[in-house]
């Protein structure tokens, strides 16, 4: 697998909010270090994290490879979504380490921007750790 080629399937997988196929995309025991600090290991724990992609809305994903090895690769990422319930609200409040965006009852959730580079190590044709860095905020008006 190239880092192009994960980028791609990744891409697919965030836009699809699809759990199988992101898992897919990683060894039996392969890594997503959704922080520096967080990590999830093979399918099940993979699939589990990945779900909260359903709480997510109109998915953009963009991404730049800027580098690329025999056995993996490095890439710039961007992603916008529209926040579909109360509970990712505040699962994204609650990773930022900020207050909560000002809201008054019944304003419409925010739409979110991410930013973030992505570190991805293959085994063959599947990635066996990633690691990645990144920050979100809601996207001005």
């Amino acid at each position: 697998m190239s880092i192009e080629q994960f980028m791609r399937a990744y891409k697919a997988a965030w836009e699809q909010r699809d759990e199988a196929k992101f898992a897919s995309l990683f060894t039996t025991d392969g890594e997503y270090h959704n922080t520096p600090f967080a990590v999830q290991r093979g399918h099940t724990q993979l699939a589990e994290y990945w779900r909260r992609v359903k709480l997510q809305e109109d998915v953009h994903v963009t991404y730049e490879v800027l580098a690329t090895t025999p056995l993996g690769g490095i890439a710039h990422w961007h992603v916008t979504y529209q926040v579909a319930s109360e509970e990712l609200f505040q699962i994204w409040a609650k990773s930022t380490g900020t207050n909560l965006v000002a809201r008054n009852p019944g304003d419409p959730l925010p739409k979110m921007v991410l930013d973030g580079v992505l570190k991805a190590e293959f085994d063959g044709e599947l990635c066996q750790r990633c690691e990645l860095w990144w920050h979100s905020m809601p996207q001005e008006p």
